[in-house]
């Protein structure tokens, strides 16, 4: 059983892009080399910017490349909570950013012939309860009457034909959303962002930012210092202690994924006839999802802890479980991949991103962050070019007094995580 995400595992090798000298100066110095930083790389140097983005590992090492490779339509928030918090000119122009958010993501596997397996299959929303599928059904109409978006409501016999499980309570079926392969998307946007003249620079992380008086930051890494104009933090749930500004405006929650050994086109199709993204309506749930070789991968938080090595194995084994219960069919399959990462979730379930104390960022993406992250980096390149009416998170900044008694170390998540599972448990 191999220990990395299947996604980077299975991607095209990737170039070494370490020991580069760094340049003494650069319009845009990007820092954090996932989705979001090389997204916000690629826009920015194709407006013509110098741009400069150093990541501490490799691009795509963290959640962009440990994720359910889903690229989901939807907001992090109900669309009623939406309307309640925001109004309802505001929550549809959010709902329609994240709809604009897949569109982007295929636009450029298209432009940039990104070739990551990219398919519009459909988003099965799963309920776990009889009341949850009433909810549904609540939600379908919101969504087709305040947000133009028509789904389709499934029932319990219904979803039959899209799921081998009886475990559900009917679904929610959005036709629009995708999956893809991240591993390759990460590696073709990379590829992408260098050709339209970023530099990349890996395993070299910025440990320190210095705010110049006349304008700009002096950016100090492991290899040298650099000089810029403007400064793009896109670290999210990695932000380290360089950042302890976000680090205390972010719950960095773990999540877990296993993927099994290739199971056949017969016997994957039994379990997911149409190859849709399946994503349960459990407080503590699921995601699943059939890989372009047939395997199954299967998700979720499992345990609430943070990701190494030791952790990974024992979440691997819950997620066994909880798979079993819902495909029994598959219980004695083998499990050839496990692994874990951090998630950054926002305390309003919403992403936030703006300009804080000079410093660019987009953060907080709470599980939505393949299409968000992409489309936050255009996003956020276009403010920087002097077009903030560019950001539809504006106004949703992280506050500016962070949580009393929180450092950064989501030392609540295992209480708030049995509270969750014991809720589901009950019925």
């Amino acid at each position: 059983m191999k220990q990395i995400p299947y996604w980077l595992d299975t991607a095209p090798a990737f170039p070494d892009r370490t020991g580069k000298p760094l340049p003494e100066q650069a319009d845009l110095v990007v820092i954090g080399g996932g989705l979001t930083g090389l997204s916000t790389a690629y826009h920015a140097a194709r407006k013509g910017a110098h741009v400069v983005l150093v990541e501490k590992d490799k691009v795509g090492s963290g959640a962009s490349g440990r994720n359910g490779s889903m690229c989901t339509q939807g907001i992090t928030i109900s669309p009623a909570e939406a309307r309640k918090r925001y109004g309802q000119p505001r929550a549809r122009e959010l709902y329609d950013a994240f709809r604009e958010a897949v569109d982007l993501v295929e636009e450029l596997t298209v432009k940039e012939q990104i070739d990551c397996d990219f398919h519009r299959v459909g988003r099965l929303g799963v309920a776990f309860k009889p009341r949850h599928f009433e909810s549904m059904r609540a939600k379908q109409r919101d969504l087709a009457d305040n947000f133009g978006h028509d789904t389709t409501l499934l029932s319990k016999s219904d979803l039959r034909a899209e799921l081998g499980s009886d475990y559900y309570h009917g679904a929610l079926l959005d036709p629009l959303s995708a999956h893809l392969h991240v591993g390759k998307y990460v590696h073709g946007l990379a590829e992408a962002a260098e050709r339209a003249g970023a530099e990349i620079h890996e395993r070299n992380a910025a440990i320190a930012l210095h705010r110049i008086p006349e304008g700009g930051f002096l950016v100090e890494t492991l290899h040298g210092t650099i000089r810029a104009k403007q400064v793009m933090a896109a670290t999210d749930a990695y932000s380290d202690q360089a950042m302890p500004w976000f680090r205390k405006r972010l719950i960095n929650v773990g999540s877990f994924v296993i993927v099994t050994e290739p199971l056949g086109e017969e016997r994957a199709r039994q379990l997911i006839p149409n190859n849709r993204v399946v994503v349960d309506s459990k407080n503590i749930g699921h995601y699943i999802r059939l890989t372009p070789d047939n395997r199954l991968a299967f998700g979720g938080r499992a345990r609430f802890a943070p990701s190494n090595p030791a952790s990974d194995v024992k979440s691997g084994d819950v997620l066994k479980r909880e798979l079993a219960e819902i495909f029994p069919q598959v219980a004695d399959v083998r499990i050839d991949y496990v692994w874990g990462g951090m998630v950054g979730f926002s305390w309003d379930r919403v992403p936030h991103a703006g300009e804080a104390n000079g410093l660019y960022y987009s953060m907080g993406y709470c599980g939505h962050g393949v299409q968000m992250a992409t489309y936050m980096g255009r996003a956020m390149a276009e403010v920087m070019d002097g077009h903030p009416e560019a950001n539809p998170l504006r106004g949703f900044g992280f506050p500016k007094v962070p949580v009393p008694f929180y450092n950064g170390t989501a030392w609540f998540l295992p209480f708030g995580g049995a509270y969750y599972k014991a809720k589901d448990r009950l019925r």
